[in-house]
């Protein structure tokens, strides 16, 4: 395994982060998901390979993923050895502060979570998404004390449009208050459009970078075409079909022949190209079948040519903004 510095931080990381969406029970959202029995076994194997670092959500299977991944971090992991991320912002429950990013909901949300994954800290807390409804002064100051209480080493962020994360940022630097280290952008061969503007202002301001659906929901693995989807998840993950388009199977093809071409997974095409670029730091991978993270860190000996790069880029689109 690979290790880098986790932006302007002196904190290491795997190169690739394990995401844990999948794993929790399945629930009428997330009908796909693995149970804990099924689940364990994924982050052992993350671990036994290298991958120190790990991303959640308290949304992930109504909180249960945190339950199921906390658990067997603690039975396989030192708390000291690993990397834990999770985030806040979506729906908690039916009541009206059980959302967004209110000072109210982060402070309730950062205990609960904690309780969940029986942790007194975790290592990055993001900010789900921006929240139109809380001005960013109360976001920033809620994070800048869940920081100073101990709860959390460091803050992050997800998918937003540059003003907005530039403004977090102002902000922060305005009062004295913590700054984001890092974002969670969209981003993967057929949607590239966080290059405009995120990843310039990322690589300039040394942010870490650690991309949410680097194989574009199982497009970019060769399972999947325009006349069949394969996967629960494909047929059932209705905010997955928002994402990706007829269209956007053009360039997985192209990936699929690269892969045949060298005798590789099409997942490790996707993931070096991925990978190629400085400003990345740890795409967040997924793994729901026996095999998945053997061959994503087996990406790690993949090195793509210039030519190859030029190859799978040139069939891109341009998409409207998609995962916001």
């Amino acid at each position: 395994m690979d290790y880098i510095r986790f932006g302007n931080t002196g904190m290491m990381v795997s190169r690739l982060c394990l995401g844990t969406m999948t794993y929790g029970v399945p629930t009428e959202r997330w009908p796909w998901a693995l149970n804990e029995e099924q689940s364990r076994p994924f982050i052992q194997k993350a671990l036994e390979l290298g991958i120190n670092f790990f991303d959640t959500a308290d949304v992930y299977s109504n909180g249960m993923s945190e339950e199921v991944v906390g658990r067997a971090l603690r039975d396989f992991a030192s708390r000291d050895e690993i990397v834990l991320a999770i985030k806040v912002y979506n729906p908690m429950g039916p009541g009206p502060n059980d959302r967004g990013l209110s000072r109210k909901h982060i402070m309730s949300a950062i205990d609960a979570s904690l309780k969940r994954l029986g942790t007194d800290y975790v290592d990055l807390y993001q900010i789900h998404r921006w929240d139109n409804n809380t001005p960013i002064e109360e976001t920033m100051e809620a994070l800048h004390d869940v920081v100073k209480a101990g709860k959390a080493l460091y803050i992050g962020a997800s998918s937003m449009y540059s003003w907005q994360f530039a403004k977090a940022q102002y902000t922060a630097d305005l009062h004295g208050w913590t700054r984001f280290v890092s974002m969670q952008p969209h981003y993967n061969l057929v949607y590239r459009e966080e290059e405009r503007e995120m990843l310039p202002f990322c690589a300039d301001q040394k942010i870490a970078v650690i991309p949410w659906s680097p194989l574009a929901r199982g497009l970019l693995t060769g399972g999947r075409s325009k006349e069949r989807n394969e996967t629960e998840r494909a047929r059932t993950d209705a905010f997955g079909k928002t994402l990706y388009s007829e269209a956007d199977f053009t360039i997985a093809d192209r990936v699929t022949e690269m892969a045949q071409q060298r005798g590789i997974p099409s997942a490790q095409v996707a993931l070096a190209w991925m990978l190629s670029k400085p400003v990345i730091t740890a795409p967040i991978i997924g793994a729901s079948k026996p095999g998945h993270i053997e061959d994503a860190v087996g990406t790690l000996s993949v090195t793509l040519s210039e030519e190859e790069i030029r190859h799978l880029e040139e069939l891109y689109q341009p998409h409207p903004v998609l995962g916001m």
